[in-house]
């Protein structure tokens, strides 16, 4: 009797503690703590070095670290380029955590306007934001399986900001000397919220007009977007395009704010802006990126900076268009957002990317 009794309870204490069991803090629209004095464990996985809005979003993750909200585990990149992760190190180690790791990535090779940041000279003539010494970039793949493997089980949140080229490479994955189980059980075992800018959701009536876009992450790599849309064996959050895109970056904000508390990326955005518009620091750009990382971070309901779409299943056709089927045993959901929503939103960007 006492060995079924503890058998009863056993089985009930596995219940909660699988990944995916509502065991968030109370009034948390995601589960992605236990309590509201967690630190989140993130990995971020980005093509920075494209645009700019992921790199407000590397600025949102080290103030939030900061705070005590989050702990930042590593940095990978989707992109083969060295301009990109030695921009990642020089910004890791300016907000004072030169120790991140950094992982180069197995996708395209793409242009970078981050090279003009790491030769950035002060008026001493010395560069303003270096490369640590002695850094070395690791290859993606590895380092994703080797911190995953270290993390506690059901802890890593990852934020995906960038084309699915290392995720799905990750899922296929076999085992190593970190870990012996093939990626997608470690996945499986570690991971315990994914969240992705990617796709475009026409689900409430005043997004009609994303229905048919095909969102640039996705077309980068659209079978890698079908591959971890499909097979991520765990809950995936989605910000489509239409969410960053109605929330745009306030040119006074960054001319006043980040000219002085966050100067790294008032500069990043100049070498951004001189390469890509005519508009210069007057050029509102959307904040794809920041979504992904501040509702991830900030899941309180009380906040009122999202809602969540119902469960269901996530697809890209093969011109990478996005499929959203509703479905009560689905893992996926999407942000959603009201005016107000907006407003509130892009008031939080300016204030929490520009503390010091």
């Amino acid at each position: 009797m006492k060995y079924d009794l503890f058998f009863v309870i056993l089985t009930i204490a596995s219940v909660f503690i699988r990944c995916g069991t509502p065991l968030a803090a109370e009034d948390d629209l995601l589960d992605v703590r236990d309590s509201a004095a967690d630190a989140i464990p993130v990995i971020l996985d980005t093509d920075i070095g494209g645009d700019i809005d992921d790199t407000f979003a590397l600025a949102l993750l080290h103030n939030f670290e900061s705070r005590g909200v989050c702990k930042l585990l590593g940095v990978t990149t989707t992109d083969v380029n060295p301009a990109d992760v030695d921009f990642v190190a020089a910004f890791n180690a300016n907000y004072g955590r030169p120790e991140i790791p950094v992982g180069v990535g197995v996708g395209r090779k793409d242009g970078s306007y981050l090279s003009g940041i790491t030769s950035q000279k002060d008026a001493s003539g010395a560069l303003e934001y270096p490369v640590p010494e002695g850094f070395k970039a690791r290859e993606a793949i590895p380092l994703l399986r080797e911190t995953l493997a270290a993390a506690e089980d059901c802890s890593v949140v990852i934020v995906l900001l960038g084309p699915c080229s290392n995720l799905a490479a990750l899922l296929d994955s076999s085992a190593d000397a970190a870990s012996p189980l093939g990626g997608r059980e470690l996945v499986e075992k570690k991971v315990r919220l994914l969240s992705v800018m990617a796709g475009a959701f026409a689900i409430d009536e005043t997004a009609a007009s994303y229905a048919a876009h095909r969102e640039w992450n996705v077309i980068c790599d659209v079978p890698a977007a079908q591959k971890v849309a499909r097979e991520w064996p765990g809950e995936i959050v989605f910000s489509g395009y239409e969410v960053g895109d109605r929330i745009r970056i306030n040119p006074v904000n960054l001319k006043r704010d980040y000219s002085k508390r966050a100067k790294i990326i008032h500069d990043s955005f100049g070498y951004w802006a001189a390469e890509n518009t005519d508009e210069g620091f007057d050029h509102r750009r959307p904040t794809w990126g920041p979504t992904s990382v501040l509702f991830v971070l900030r899941p309180e309901a009380g906040r009122g900076y999202y809602t969540l779409s119902e469960p269901g299943d996530v697809d890209f056709d093969d011109d990478g268009v996005t499929l959203f089927t509703p479905n009560p045993e689905g893992k996926r959901r999407c942000f959603l957002q009201d005016e107000a929503a907006r407003v509130r939103v892009g008031e939080a960007f300016v204030n929490l990317c520009s503390e010091p």
